[in-house]
């Protein structure tokens, strides 16, 4: 071969990719395992979270921690702490907004990655953000806006609020309050419920003798079930004052029942039942975990896959490396369409517009939602332009 040739094949080899090292990498999941919201992670995520290591390509090369919080921002920042000192590289998971914008608050500290899935504040990715504390799945922002602006929409004008009284239910309370009237609706009133309240008949009284034309109750659980239990009771369901809910999960409505919750309108960010992608998650996760995945058990299941791809196209786990790729990366799985990470650690999406099927509507187990509208990502979330957070 002459020297021409030999200079020729040089050039071209050093132009070809070469493929990523793939880095064996830790990371953990910190859930709530055998306490209030269990149902809506908890093992789920695990499960979730080894399905992802699967699909990535990555089995053999994660190490996947798991520890339990139990609702407890100590516990949780410990954790947190112990994993990050002895090489996590990233965590997932972190229900209840408490413990998130504490475990938060040590990703920015120690520059590692944490991707929630269940907690809703807004301020991880507004007042609270650091760059790298990333919100994956949901916010109160995205959820009030699209079921106040669906129901506003078929004519409800006047509000009365059944909230939690925990800084959840308070953010969503104020956001409530902030759409309606922006719309040109009215809150009428609002009463506050502990967390954990089985016994709603003095709230609903209230509510009911409001007059108000939309009863919305902020949040999800037993304690959801109990208040549109009580409420069918008392006859306040399928009269000319209306009951709604901000969002529920698939193992609420399966506890609860069809006959509980049929005819409720909310948002949700997954249903396992949209499409083929989504089915074929659903049913591999329902062969272990012997239940339909939650949205927030899909968003970890997302959450990992993504970091784990970009952690392969990298090859590097360095927090701002495997983040700046994610930023530049559309997101697009069985969980998120049409996605984007923004700079203040916003992964934005589509959501979904549901309402409970009652009983005779349903056709199979776990047959529990009628999808009834997509919002697109820039209308669900907060627009950078409108954001809090000072890393822009």
């Amino acid at each position: 071969m002459g020297l021409r040739a030999v200079v020729v094949l040089l050039v071209y080899l050093l132009s070809v990719p070469t493929a990523q090292a793939q880095p064996h990498v830790k990371i953990g999941v910190l859930t709530n395992i055998g306490a209030v919201f269990a149902a809506y992670a908890g093992e789920g995520s695990v499960v979730a979270a080894r399905l992802a290591i699967e699909d990535a390509g990555m089995t053999g090369k994660t190490e996947l921690l798991v520890a339990a919080h139990q609702n407890n921002p100590e516990l949780g920042v410990a954790t947190a702490r112990d994993w990050f000192d002895h090489g996590v590289e990233a965590i997932f998971d972190v229900p209840t907004s408490v413990v998130a914008l504490a475990v938060n608050a040590v990703a920015g500290e120690k520059r590692r990655l944490v991707f929630f899935s269940t907690p809703i504040t807004d301020r991880l990715t507004e007042e609270d953000c650091n760059g790298y504390g990333i919100a994956w799945n949901w916010n109160v922002h995205a959820i009030v806006h699209s079921a106040v602006l669906s129901q506003i929409g078929r004519g409800a004008k006047t509000w009365f609020i059944v909230t939690q009284d925990y800084p959840g239910g308070q953010a969503f309370e104020a956001m409530i309050r902030q759409v309606v009237e922006a719309n040109g609706g009215h809150v009428v009133g609002v009463t506050r419920a502990p967390l954990g309240e089985t016994e709603y008949a003095s709230y609903l009284e209230e509510a009911k003798t409001s007059d108000a034309q939309y009863i919305v109750f902020t949040a999800g659980g037993a304690d959801l079930s109990s208040a549109v239990g009580q409420l069918r009771e008392v006859g306040a369901i399928d009269t000319d004052q209306r009951f709604g809910m901000m969002y529920t999960t698939i193992t609420e409505v399966n506890t609860a029942g069809l006959a509980v919750l049929h005819g409720l309108d909310f948002a949700t960010s997954f249903y396992w039942d949209r499409d083929d992608q989504t089915r074929k998650f659903a049913h591999r996760f329902f062969a272990v975990h012997k239940a339909m995945p939650t949205m927030f058990q899909a968003g970890v299941y997302s959450s990992v896959l993504n970091y784990l791809l970009a952690v392969k196209a990298t090859g590097s786990t360095k927090a701002e490396t495997v983040r700046d790729y994610l930023r530049r990366t559309p997101i697009e799985d069985a969980f998120a369409r049409n996605g984007r990470l923004l700079t203040n650690g916003r992964l934005i999406h589509d959501m979904l517009l549901a309402r409970i099927k009652s009983p005779e509507e349903s056709h199979a187990p776990w047959d529990y939602y009628l999808l009834t509208g997509v919002v697109p990502a820039k209308e669900a979330f907060r627009s950078l332009a409108d954001t809090k957070c000072k890393l822009q």
